[in-house]
């Protein structure tokens, strides 16, 4: 698994996911600070969302070590040929859904079985937007320009 494509790949994809998450959090009044800690609270139990400053760098922590996951597999895929042939926004879109579909409808629901999985339409879309836009179809971009990538990074 080539390092430099993998960790370009989680701090943008990384990046994007939390920025979204973050933005559309202060546009319902809510902080940065609420994001983080809540991601913290997932693996760390509720108390981690009084944790202040140290609770939400705790939940940047747990969120790119997600993001390792989701784009380490995403490259296990790629390195097998599964996807040479697929192009990158429709594996991008594909591989979104999928994270999506693990996510809310596995992962948190064992977590906060009251309050998943959604289902509203709107909660839906905006809660798989971002798998799509902001990690499958970059993940899938980035995955598939190797060559570019590394030259950018090597100078």
């Amino acid at each position: 698994m080539p390092l430099k494509q993998l960790s370009v790949a989680v701090l943008v994809c990384g990046t994007l996911d939390i920025g979204y998450a973050i933005v559309t959090t202060l546009l319902k009044g809510g902080t940065a600070g609420m994001v983080l800690r809540g991601v913290a609270s997932g693996p760390f139990g509720d108390a981690a969302s009084r944790w202040g400053a140290g609770g939400a760098l705790l939940g940047l922590g747990v969120h790119f070590a997600i993001m390792i996951v989701m784009v380490a597999a995403y490259f296990m895929l790629a390195a097998n040929r599964k996807l040479d042939a697929v192009p990158p926004w429709v594996a991008g879109t594909g591989y979104g859904l999928a994270l999506y579909a693990l996510m809310y409808l596995i992962v948190l629901p064992s977590r906060w079985p009251t309050i998943y999985p959604l289902t509203g339409p709107a909660e839906i879309a905006i809660s798989l937007f971002p798998h799509i836009a902001f990690v499958g179809i970059p993940l899938a971009l980035i995955a598939s320009h190797p060559i570019a990538i590394t030259k950018k990074l090597d100078g």
